[in-house]
């Protein structure tokens, strides 16, 4: 009775269509029947297999397959091969690693419902009475879930398939009579999620195929097994998260009726669940990936999951004679495209949520491992970028595509990707590259936090992410946890946690539940600007309107190709406000001061990485511990630089990271520039040994001057050398530059960007197509 007078599930019902209330209606009605049936001593069973069975479906592989796939896995990863047998033989001691913890005791017999971590058991209640948030009551759901996941029996299966020695199967057949004697539908937390149970049976068809033909499994094992599939097909069916999350677990579940109802067709029900998953996975393809290929939830580590299971489907379809429209391959394919970017310098970013878990192999969830799915679609789409960026054949791979998918993979000539600077414009991500000496690379999180109410993303609007050399340099810290008696879950997924700005030590971004959000920033970007040598991002979010005194962030990042990042930072606002800006390094680097403004740590042997804080600047700085979660459920500490200075706004900040080796230059000061100054305008010279770096910002459209310079241009770049000699010089958005009185370049109008280097004939200028500028004669004649 006290729900039904929440006025906010009014408000809610109040916004659902017809076809949801009547779905959630008909679910509700379900829970309820299954749990009074179950009390009345109902026992759920699951569909018994029809008497005349249709033809044979196809896994992955065939039955007379299985050997020489088994020995070709053995021979291309031998240490993988070995350390299967070794976890298998701690399975059969029911010691498991789960997400980001190793080696977890489950003591002589399994409790399917025990989370062994937080040594919680759940409740054993009907399954939609069980409060799956709540820690007290259940530990981590996520914990006891993995285990329930039974991705374990691939490795036990699998481990039986090279020995043949019965103990691998006799266990694995142990464990399953065991769960289902300790699961009986509707009863308990292993049913409380479609998505789990769809995992759960994607594993049980992985282990059926691995051991067919078998001699340790008994006869009723597979008679049971099918039963089993029913069952959890009907709840699958009955229980789609349609409108509950529409996102990887309506997705997952999906996967999981295609699975079951292409695999066992001797099960009267096997046509429609085969039918149904195929038309939602279709749907998802089309409506839950971006035009730009990003998955929409706006999470790294979800993307990938998302791909996984494309992949797995449109494989299976495939072998099972399948037509797969042409219009899904490319939604693969764009997918695939988008990680080979992000991935082109080392680790792609893991923005938003880390879920933890895998489609196939659950050990491979760290940020090292996203790039996984690229092995395949090599394959697929005969992509050398992608097997170049992925390095070498993943065993997924073989397990999927067999010996010719090997084969492929090692025929398909490699190729490096362009080192472009890119954007991906739905999802504002925009990619900054170095296209000379070891890989770098920026990306800056420019997009939504998420979709609908932010469920898996995180406070980090205009975030940056930067890889050298196949280094991650500056870290997303990842998720940790979702789960926990303490408040793990929001300081993961807080602003603090990101390369961002706070203001008063405030999240841009309002927290309502631990999955979702009140207010979500509304990113803009502004400019956008992609030339020869130079890249510029301009952008702001309103994260901080919300306080009494409205406050904007805008963050500039100019980046002067293989040579160095300058990022400045706007607060506009009034007051007087504590704003701070953090650098969450990764683990591993070792950052030492070199003088009081310059910070500097190894990256590789051909690559250090410097940060560069304006001389006499007043802002408090400090070098801390932070977190960095490489795996769910584990943390570690890592580099902390942090900026802080209680402000009276308008504030700016201005932080240079160099990349030193290769072309890039030793970095030794950044001053902000002074003198004679004329509108809204900002400067900042960054020095070296072989000359220095103007960089000049103006925050109006108005004409402005700086010291001996004066433009309209929204900015302004300019190298010199030792000798005060003009090298290189750049403008964005402008039509003439000034330099003591005199111009050195014009235009009749306004020019998005342009470019000028002073070369052995004279200067060369570049500029957009249609768009014209001129270097002043009098420079033409100086050099």
């Amino acid at each position: 009775m006290t729900q039904l007078l929440n006025p906010g599930l009014w408000k809610r019902l109040a916004r659902m269509s017809a076809a949801e209330l009547f779905d959630r209606g008909r679910q509700e009605i379900a829970k309820r029947r299954d749990a009074a049936l179950h009390r009345l001593g109902r026992h759920f069973e699951g569909d018994a297999p029809l008497a005349a069975a249709p033809a044979r479906a196809h896994f992955f592989f065939e039955p007379d397959e299985l050997e020489d796939r088994a020995a070709l896995f053995r021979s291309r990863f031998p240490e993988e091969a070995q350390a299967l047998l070794a976890r298998a033989e701690r399975i059969c001691r029911h010691r498991f690693d789960l997400l980001g913890y190793e080696d977890v005791d489950y003591g002589g017999e399994i409790d399917w419902h025990f989370d062994a971590v937080n040594g919680r058991r759940a409740p054993q209640k009907p399954w939609h009475k069980i409060r799956l948030l709540e820690f007290e009551e259940v530990g981590d759901v996520k914990v006891t879930w993995e285990l329930n996941r039974h991705q374990h029996f691939f490795t036990l299966a699998l481990a039986e398939r090279m020995t043949q020695d019965g103990r691998f199967a006799g266990e694995l057949v142990r464990q399953w009579i065991s769960w289902r004697e300790a699961n009986p539908y509707p009863i308990g937390i292993n049913w409380a999620s479609s998505l789990e149970v769809a995992f759960r049976a994607m594993s049980w068809l992985w282990a059926r195929a691995l051991l067919e033909n078998c001699p340790h499994l008994p006869g009723e094992f597979r008679v049971g097994l099918l039963r089993a599939l029913a069952l959890g097909a009907r709840h699958i069916e009955t229980h789609l998260s349609t409108y509950s999350s529409p996102n990887t677990h309506l997705l997952g579940e999906a996967v999981g009726l295609l699975f079951i109802g292409t695999l066992c067709p001797e099960l009267p029900a096997a046509a429609r669940w085969q039918q149904k998953g195929w038309r939602i996975i279709l749907e998802h393809a089309e409506q839950k990936v971006r035009e730009d290929g990003f998955y929409f939830e706006q999470s790294t580590y979800y993307h990938v999951y998302a791909l996984d299971f494309f992949l797995h489907a449109r494989i299976l379809a495939t072998a099972n004679g399948m037509a797969i429209p042409v219009a899904l391959d490319r939604t693969i394919e764009k997918m695939l495209e988008l990680l080979c970017v992000l991935g082109r310098a080392g680790e792609p970013p893991r923005w938003g949520d880390d879920d933890g878990g895998r489609v196939f192999d659950p050990r491979r969830n760290q940020a090292q491992h996203l790039l996984d799915p690229l092995s395949t679609g090599a394959v697929l789409f005969g992509r050398g970028d992608f097997k170049n960026i992925v390095g070498g054949l993943r065993a997924e791979t073989l397990w999927l595509l067999g010996r010719r998918g090997a084969e492929k993979f090692d025929e398909t000539p490699a190729h490096a990707p362009a080192r472009t600077s890119a954007h991906f414009e739905e999802s504002g991500i925009h990619v900054m590259a170095g296209s000379q000496g070891p890989p770098q690379q920026v990306v800056i999180d420019g997009g939504p936090l998420g979709s609908g109410t932010g469920g898996h993303g995180h406070a980090d609007t205009l975030s940056l992410h930067l890889t050298v050399d196949g280094h991650e340099c500056l870290a997303d810290p990842g998720t940790f946890l979702y789960v926990a008696s303490q408040g793990e879950r929001d300081a993961f997924r807080g602003s603090a946690a990101h390369n961002v700005l706070l203001v008063d030590g405030k999240d841009h971004a309002e927290m309502g539940g631990p999955f979702s959000w009140r207010a979500r920033p509304e990113a803009r970007v502004e400019q956008w600007v992609t030339a020869e040598e130079f890249d510029l991002f301009v952008a702001s979010h309103d994260g901080y309107t919300r306080l009494p005194q409205p406050i904007t962030h805008r963050r500039w990042v100019f980046y002067l190709r293989n040579r160095f990042w300058l990022v400045r930072d706007v607060v506009v606002g009034s007051g007087t406000h504590d704003v701070e800006i953090n650098w969450h390094l990764a683990p591993g680097l070792q950052p030492s001061a070199t003088t009081a403004n310059v910070l500097r740590a190894e990256v590789s042997a051909r690559s250090a990485l410097a940060f560069v804080a304006p001389d006499g600047h007043d802002w408090e700085q400090s070098l801390e511990s932070g977190w960095y979660s490489p795996a769910y459920g584990k943390k570690i500490q890592s580099p902390l630089l942090r900026f802080r200075r209680h402000a009276q706004l308008p504030a700016e900040f201005a932080t240079m990271i160099c990349v030193t080796g290769a072309l890039a230059e030793a970095p030794e000061s950044l001053l902000r520039m002074k003198g004679p100054a004329k509108g809204d305008v900002s400067g900042y010279e960054y020095a070296t040994a072989q000359g220095s770096h103007v960089l000049i910002f103006s925050d109006s459209d108005c004409v402005w001057k700086l010291g001996s310079w004066a433009s309209d241009a929204k900015m302004f770049y300019c190298q010199r050398a030792r000798d005060g000699a003009l090298q290189h010089f750049a403008l964005v958005q402008g039509s003439f530059v000034e330099h003591d009185g005199h111009k050195i370049l014009f235009a009749e109008r306004r020019v998005t960007r342009c470019e000028a280097w002073q070369e052995a004939g004279g200067w060369r200028v570049s500029c957009p197509a249609g768009e014209s500028v001129r270097v002043a004669e009098q420079l033409e004649k100086a050099h």
